[in-house]
């Protein structure tokens, strides 16, 4: 279990590190998926900082358990947050695979953190 806990946090970690990434580099597919979301541009740098310091804490983790679970969790929260704004809009799976893909993601880390 440690070793799907390991792989799947890295895989937490590396997404919502990049997408906070993308975000800071105004990716422009990125930018508009925002914007049809109705995320104003202000508010961008602080939902990137979230991720970021989720993936941070996902990383450290590894050594906390109670970081670990936390850390997770809140990403869940944060993707369900994500999904919510995309399937209020009747968006298409194209519009939030992402989003769905990251909340699975985090999830299963989260799950495996409580089973440690």
């Amino acid at each position: 279990m440690t070793i799907a806990l390991d792989i799947f946090g890295a895989l937490l970690a590396f997404a919502a590190i990049g997408s906070a990434i993308s975000k800071l580099k105004k990716v422009p597919d990125v930018m508009a998926a925002m914007a049809k979301v109705g995320v104003k541009p202000n508010q961008i740098p602080v939902l990137a900082t979230l991720e970021i310091l989720g993936g941070l804490g996902v990383i450290l983790g590894i050594w906390s358990k109670p970081l670990g679970v936390v850390s997770s969790a809140a990403l869940v929260l944060y993707f369900v947050g994500a999904l919510y704004s995309h399937f209020s809009r009747k968006h298409k799976v194209a519009d939030f695979g992402a989003a769905l893909g990251i909340f699975v993601i985090a999830t299963i880390t989260t799950l495996l953190q409580l089973k440690r």
